[in-house]
């Protein structure tokens, strides 16, 4: 057996190989200056970032492409290679060259979070709830054979491709004592103890080190952080998208896990947690100011024009750049050549420009936003104003 961590110890099973049985949390953590400084400052950053989300000129709208980013991001680290900007062009019916399948699981995880918010509002954060989110996330997509929204029950592992379970980097503990450690994560969710933002870290990797599902636990994972931040009103919508800190500090990610599992060292991964909070907290933040800014510029142009249809059609921009006149005909319950007016009126403005003809249907963009939400995300420290 080998040693045991401050995180929990190696037990061996009657098969022969060696399962991490995670100790129970909160673990001890050592309060040094540089954790409660990045404690700090990702609250002060993620209440900034709350603070503008409450201010957005149509919430429900705007709120979409944030959940999309933190879809292609958390899909990424997976493997999927689907872009926003594909995805959000897939579902306006533009035909695009990435794999269906890929785009199949971005939608997936989408769909997943969007559930998952609107659930909150009658069930809590829970184990019946992660096994929805999984059922969402899983159906119809590579890895469907992993029994969507059920728990695993047999033993899974990590490790690299076609390795075995004797060559395995980590086993998770066998499926006779899932239960038992999921009902311990899921009364930690409860906890009312700690610093939100600690509690996220410290559940998030109980939560991979349990890997409760045969495949699609690193996706489920992340959509938890958000979650909670949600239900415990950190966040007003789900604007943050910590994945792309995950995805551009991939190795980090992956090696402060493991360093709690190896070494015990929480403070390493609580920090590196909290700056990616403070830091996609920001650029949320400056995203959010610009797409306010861009769209009440655009309201500013349209506004005493007559035909209100034009406004309406920046609130359907607002959730996805891309736009058809059948779309708009469809969504606004409007003729054709009316919505076909008002687009023209939205040309001529310089908000959205033709970009190709997509199943016989003319397809604008708004290339000013999606701009926005494409760039890469910044990681570099801000100064805190």
């Amino acid at each position: 057996m080998r040693n045991m961590t401050l995180s929990g110890r190696w037990i061996k099973t009657l098969e022969g190989y060696e399962a991490f049985h995670p100790n129970d949390l909160p673990p001890s953590l050592e309060w040094n200056p540089s954790l409660v400084r990045a404690l700090s400052d990702a609250d002060h950053r993620l209440g900034r970032l709350a603070g503008e989300g409450r201010r957005l000129i149509n919430p429900h709208a705007l709120i979409r492409p944030f959940v999309q980013r933190e879809a292609v991001y958390s899909s990424r680290i997976e493997g999927t290679q689907a872009t926003i900007g594909e995805l959000l062009a897939a579902e306006a019916g533009v035909a695009v060259e990435r794999s269906p399948d890929d785009l199949r699981e971005v939608g997936n995880y989408v769909t997943a979070l969007e559930f998952g918010v609107e659930r909150l509002k009658t069930l809590p954060l829970s184990l019946r709830l992660v096994r929805e989110l999984h059922e969402k996330l899983m159906r119809r997509v590579r890895g469907e054979h992993a029994t969507p929204g059920e728990f695993r029950r047999s033993q899974n592992w990590i490790g690299r491709p076609g390795c075995t379970l004797a060559e395995a980097s980590y086993v998770p503990p066998p499926p006779a004592e899932l239960m038992n450690f999921l009902g311990r994560w899921e009364a930690f969710l409860r906890e009312q103890s700690l610093p939100p933002l600690v509690q996220a870290a410290l559940m998030h990797y109980q939560f991979e080190a349990i890997h409760p599902f045969l495949d699609g636990n690193g996706r489920v994972g992340r959509l938890l952080i958000t979650l909670f931040l949600v239900e415990r009103q950190l966040l007003p919508t789900p604007v943050l998208y910590l994945s792309a800190f995950f995805d551009a500090t991939r190795r980090d990610y992956y090696d402060g896990l493991r360093s709690v599992t190896e070494r015990g060292d929480w403070n390493g991964w609580v920090q590196y947690f909290l700056n990616g909070v403070a830091r996609q907290s920001e650029d949320a933040l400056g995203r959010t100011e610009r797409i306010n800014e861009l769209i009440a510029g655009w309201h500013d142009k349209l506004s005493g024009g007559g035909s209100r249809v034009p406004l309406f059609l920046l609130d359907m921009i607002g959730n996805n750049p891309y736009l058809t006149v059948r779309s708009a005909e469809k969504k606004l319950k409007i003729a054709y050549n009316t919505a076909l007016r008002g687009i023209v009126r939205l040309e001529d403005a310089g908000i959205v420009t033709k970009v190709s003809e997509a199943r016989r249907d003319r397809v604008y963009c708004a290339k000013a936003l999606l701009d926005i939400l494409e760039e890469p995300a910044r990681l570099t420290p801000m100064p805190t104003t």
